[in-house]
């Protein structure tokens, strides 16, 4: 079984040759969607060697998972630079995740296989924890835990509090709203009201 390189441990080159990777599955997948995904086409692409390509990411899902993970780098970047403005917690909270359904839907093939990964354990992957994360910074007023993207991991947030629990419970409903908008069951505007009943009820503490 393929290990994928410890992203920590990398060197410079090797940094800079899983962003190439990433980017290059990524701009395959938005001209032909995940099918279009191929290892072989990647690593041609890429200017890789299969055999690397694969030390990297074992499997095409956790290569769709990195594609996804730097959109959501990019969400809490611009969540951070350009917090949301509204005066209620619930507010903040639906503008971050609209952002974050706007994000996804950008690429609504690699959204479907993400929350599919998500729904099966294909691979490990926390987007219900990161999502979660930004949208209790952002109910609590406290964002400065989130300026430094990459020190992530050393963010102390109290995952067994109350409050967390309830922003982790309207993360959930927004997953299932964000599968309902895949399954074209639901528009945008549809989701942002749903959302917004939810978190007034679940954030009217904050």
């Amino acid at each position: 079984m393929a290990v994928p390189a410890p992203i920590g441990t990398m060197t410079r080159n090797q940094t800079q040759r899983r962003r190439r990777i990433v980017q290059t599955a990524a701009a395959l997948a938005v001209r032909g969607g995940v099918e279009a995904m191929q290892m072989r086409s990647v690593a041609e692409r890429a200017g890789v060697a299969l055999g690397t390509l694969y030390r990297y990411f074992p499997s095409k899902m956790d290569l769709v998972v990195a594609v996804v993970t730097e959109e959501l780098d990019l969400l809490e970047g611009g969540i951070v630079r350009r917090p949301p403005t509204s005066d209620t917690a619930s507010g903040r909270a639906v503008d971050v995740l609209l952002r974050a359904t706007r994000g996804l839907m950008r690429e609504p093939e690699l959204a479907d296989a993400l929350v599919r990964s998500l729904i099966m354990a294909e691979v490990k992957i926390e987007l219900d924890v990161r999502i979660t994360d930004l949208v209790w910074r952002v109910a609590t007023g406290d964002l400065e835990a989130a300026k430094e993207i990459d020190a992530r991991e050393e963010v102390e947030v109290d995952r067994e509090s109350i409050g967390y629990v309830l922003a982790g419970s309207l993360t959930s409903v927004w997953i299932f709203e964000l599968v309902e908008v895949l399954k074209g069951r639901r528009d945008i505007d549809e989701v942002e009201r749903r959302l917004h009943v939810a978190a007034e009820r679940l954030l009217s503490s904050f």
